[in-house]
């Protein structure tokens, strides 16, 4: 679909549902169509952008909300113009079909035909006609007879619930906006069942040109009723969103009536059912997938614990080697403090005995100067009795006169 376009009049859009600020605006649409004339000149082509403001400045002081080239090709150019107000077209009619257009350069004269734009919708002859000729349509039964529309390019955020912070449209919201025409039996939006994709084989997840979500949603109604006023109103519209600072912007709908018994009875439990195994088919490769990663994280843990073990194994090798080359190097520090204990014990024993030796000759020399002095004191004594022998003898020999006595003593 179309992107939304920016509305600087809205006066001319009824309500759809205030609360949500969605409207439904006149699609005021034309198409315009230039002849062109046979170039003759080789090499020499017209402008569609001169043809294009050459339009422009036919309308006079009224002017084109949008205007772009909608087919090119040697013999015409066809535009499509969007005015604001429906009031408007047939003033843009009138100064735009019949009239011709002068291109500087070209002696021939540029035919214009412009007409209210064909918009493509059904109309009640087109959904009576299908359901009465159709073959596997029961118009007794709900989803197969003129009850549901199918809309599509409906933009997500202008149906998503208020302050819930998602931009998915809701059931609730196309309920309250749809039910203003009648009782609403059933609705569907596809892109909000994740299911619907592998159902059907279709991507509802598409971007309209201006980058907004878009939606296809179905509204079926109770009564007939409820259906026609729905399709009356939709009929040649635009759906325009106001937010609560006034700007508008519209964008196009498409709208057509369900041929598909897309809600039928036996169509919505035929999806039940086919959901139901997507389900189960999920659960199951749910299941699958937890039973392998159950077994992929066992064998991670089987080989997390052999690796562990095997790590384990190295440490104790390491350990071991480690604890060996310790035990070796005290030996070998046993066998080395040993042999240095032994070599001082020798030497201590060496000098000991050195000592022993030393202090042998030592007693032996004092015994023997003690036996020197002995000697010496036993020769001195001999020879001082001898001494004093002679001496006695020598003094007897002697005149008493030699030795006179002292006083009192006899």
């Amino acid at each position: 679909m179309a992107a939304a376009t920016i509305v600087h009049d809205a006066s001319e859009a009824v309500e759809l549902c205030a609360s949500y600020g969605l409207y439904l605006k006149p699609i005021t649409k034309m198409s315009i169509s230039v002849a062109l004339p046979q170039l003759k000149q080789p090499g020499k082509s017209i402008s569609n952008w001169e043809v294009m403001e050459r339009l422009k400045g036919m309308v006079q002081t009224h002017q084109f909300s949008t205007l772009r080239i909608s087919k090119s090709t040697m013999d015409f150019i066809r535009f499509e113009g969007e005015v604001e107000n429906k009031s408007l077209v047939k003033s843009f009619l009138a100064c735009l079909d019949g009239k011709t257009i002068k291109l500087s350069g070209f002696s021939d004269i540029l035919k214009v035909r412009a007409a209210e734009y064909k918009i493509d919708f059904p109309t009640r002859h087109d959904w009576d006609s299908f359901f009465r000729d159709a073959k596997d349509m029961n118009e007794s039964l709900p989803g197969e007879r003129p009850d549901t529309i199918h809309l599509e390019g409906l933009p997500c955020k202008w149906f998503a619930l208020k302050d819930s912070g998602s931009e998915k449209p809701s059931e609730e919201v196309l309920i309250k906006v749809f039910k203003k025409f009648g009782e609403i039996r059933n609705v569907d939006i596809p892109m909000l069942d994740p299911y619907r994709e592998e159902m059907t084989g279709r991507n509802f997840h598409t971007f309209s040109f201006g980058g907004h979500l878009n939606f296809e949603a179905y509204v079926q109604y109770h009564e007939y009723a409820g259906f026609i006023k729905a399709m009356n109103a939709l009929r040649g519209m635009k759906l325009m969103y106001k937010g609560d600072d006034g700007k508008a912007v519209a964008c196009n709908v498409k709208v057509s009536f369900d041929s598909t018994k897309h809600l039928s009875d036996a169509s919505i439990k035929k999806r039940q059912l086919e959901r139901q195994k997507l389900q189960e088919l999920e659960q199951q490769r749910e299941e699958q997938k937890r039973r392998e990663k159950e077994a992929e994280e066992k064998k991670k843990e089987e080989e997390r614990k052999q690796k562990e073990l095997e790590e384990l194994e190295r440490e104790r090798k390491r350990e071991e080697k480690l604890r060996k080359r310790e035990q070796k190097q005290k030996d070998r520090e046993v066998r080395r403090n040993k042999k240095k204990l032994e070599k001082m014990q020798a030497e201590e024993q060496k000098k000991l005995q050195e000592k022993i030796r030393l202090e042998e000759r030592k007693l032996l020399l004092a015994q023997r100067n003690l036996q020197s002095i002995r000697l010496i004191a036993e020769l001195l004594s001999r020879a001082k009795v001898t001494l004093a022998s002679s001496c006695l003898e020598a003094i007897g020999c002697l005149p008493r006169h030699l030795f006179p006595r002292k006083a009192g003593v006899e």
